[in-house]
């Protein structure tokens, strides 16, 4: 009995420290939906490599058509070649651009999945995330090559990841969503 007694109070101590550390407590991953925008405007600041890891391991453990995975990974951190790729990328901002193997029936469906796993992943830490196609076909035709996307790839999608600028107000940046009675039927 007093082992245990012992063993709540270290942990009512460990969470009272965590908290005035300003630890905030986990959301779920349906809190992270239900909250979530795709961020427009970022602010200036790094992307840590432990935060990129861990957004990367997400969409590694994305689901996908026999398992295949047919996807590569290619993370832009460079801001020269940023700014190449989105001239109005705020500094510190990082890119990944999912490609999908060329002969994979479904790499595409594989790789929006993995997508949404990182986008999901980066507001689940705080980060702002945006996913763009406008950029893939001109990573397509001229710049594979320096992105390092192997042959027999082919850019997909891109997720832009930052910090969230905090002068703008989340609920008015959100774009309003249907209802589900005008997105749902059941039979």
């Amino acid at each position: 009995m007093k082992n245990r007694l012992i063993s709540l109070i270290f942990f009512i101590i460990i969470s009272f420290a965590s908290a005035l550390n300003g630890q905030q407590a986990v959301k779920s991953a349906t809190e992270v939906i239900l909250s979530g925008y795709s961020v427009r405007m970022f602010a200036p600041g790094t992307v840590s490599d432990s935060d990129i890891e861990l957004i990367l391991k997400c969409g590694i453990k994305a689901p996908s058509a026999r398992n295949l995975q047919p996807w590569w990974f290619t993370v832009v951190k460079d801001q020269a070649l940023l700014k190449e790729l989105m001239p109005n990328i705020t500094e510190g901002n990082i890119l990944i651009i999912i490609s999908g193997r060329e002969d994979a029936r479904w790499a595409e469906y594989d790789c929006g999945l993995a997508t949404q796993n990182m986008y999901i992943a980066a507001q689940s830490l705080g980060l702002g995330a945006h996913i763009y196609a406008g950029p893939v076909e001109s990573i397509n035709t001229s710049k594979k090559e320096v992105l390092g996307i192997p042959s027999g790839y082919r850019a997909i999608m891109v997720l832009r990841i930052g910090h969230i600028d905090k002068n703008v107000d989340a609920v008015s940046a959100a774009s309003p969503r249907k209802s589900i009675q005008e997105t749902v039927n059941f039979k």
